[in-house]
């Protein structure tokens, strides 16, 4: 049997979003049918950057279940291209579209280490933890040349300002000299995602992040340079990643992961028909068994938006999941993803000359 090819994107459609009341368009159904007969085949989907210069760059949350109430992203959309992300209905406030847009026009913030050594030195800023990766992934391919991540680091660093990052890329590793220093002031921790060990799946699942292979090698090196490595199993997939579970937690526990926490999948808003396509397509087999778990973990709707419950589920499925989770980081001697940094060894930058750049 032929290897499948590696999917170019992951969303397998472009929809746009009516929700925030801007004017639905949509291609003619005649020339569609006749397209490729007449122009050929459509030109590989390019991935465009376009540059944002926001006012602020530290996002606040006042959400209960979650462990931060502050955050940066340096991108908009995410090039990985998962298909489940729930950050994918931010595109259409863009009027853009929270399918192939959402992976391939991106939005990145170059400004962003400059505005955050002008925050962190307001008169009155308090410190706590920054999070870096919880909407966006802060390491995307395209951070190999902007480099934006790097350059927040920097001021992290410089202000001795406690930070966590999340990502499915193991080019983390590059800033390993920032990071290490970090972590042994007890100021850094990182969280690697990895949501399925199948080469084949992570193909489908998440097609341009690295392998599930390099993200392990990156979990060992980065616990091998003295960094807190939490491994994220978010999401779980029913009846498609969900076997896997127990063999992740083993894979992440002999990478040296010092703990690890895991998400049933979330389809608010646009993410629910992308998935149900995604689906459709790849999984034609048990996309009505899959849906079918996830409305019964979600009180029998896509989702289930309500605080704590959101990131749990609820009803049997899910009362199961937690059970093999919490049986299986026993025996391994995973801990919990409770993380707690410093915030006492913080030196907001210097005045106007920035003494500590």
């Amino acid at each position: 049997m032929a290897q499948r090819p590696r999917p170019v994107r992951g969303a397998t459609e472009n929809p746009l979003s009516s929700r925030f009341n801007l004017p639905a368009r949509a291609a003619d159904g005649d020339w569609l049918d006749a397209r490729e007969a007449v122009d050929g085949a459509p030109p590989r989907l390019r991935t465009s950057v376009t540059v944002e210069h926001p006012r602020t760059i530290i996002t606040r949350n006042q959400s209960p279940d979650i462990p931060f109430d502050r955050s940066i992203n340096p991108y908009r959309g995410c090039e990985h291209g998962c298909i489940y992300c729930f950050a994918r209905p931010s595109h259409a406030f863009h009027d853009l579209s929270p399918g192939l847009d959402f992976e391939s026009k991106l939005f990145a913030k170059p400004d962003a280490a400059t505005l955050l050594r002008a925050e962190l030195g307001k008169r009155g800023y308090a410190c706590a933890p920054i999070a870096l990766g919880t909407n966006t992934d802060p390491y995307q391919p395209i951070e190999r040349d902007w480099r934006i991540t790097r350059a927040v680091l920097e001021v992290l660093a410089a202000c001795r300002h406690p930070f966590t990052i999340t990502t499915k890329s193991d080019r983390v590793l590059r800033d390993l000299d920032l990071i290490a220093p970090m972590a042994a002031d007890g100021l850094a921790a990182v969280a690697l995602s990895i949501t399925t060990l199948d080469a084949k799946t992570a193909m489908t699942l998440e097609p341009r992040a690295p392998t599930p292979q390099r993200r392990l090698a990156a979990v060992r090196a980065l616990a091998e340079a003295g960094v807190p490595t939490y491994v994220s199993i978010a999401p779980v997939i029913p009846a498609i990643t969900d076997h896997e579970l127990e063999a992740i937690l083993s894979a992440a526990a002999g990478a040296g992961a010092r703990g690890a926490f895991y998400l049933p999948v979330r389809l608010p808003w646009e993410v629910a028909p992308l998935f149900k396509a995604w689906l459709a397509e790849h999984f034609p087999d048990r996309a009505g068994k899959v849906m079918a778990i996830i409305q019964s973990l979600r009180d029998g709707r896509d989702n289930d938006p309500d605080f704590f419950s959101r990131m749990r589920g609820s009803g049997a499925w899910a009362g199961l999941l937690r059970t093999r989770f919490g049986i299986a980081c026993r025996k391994l001697g995973l801990g919990n993803a409770r993380i707690t940094l410093r915030t006492d060894l913080f030196r907001p930058p210097a005045g106007p000359q920035g003494e500590l750049f």
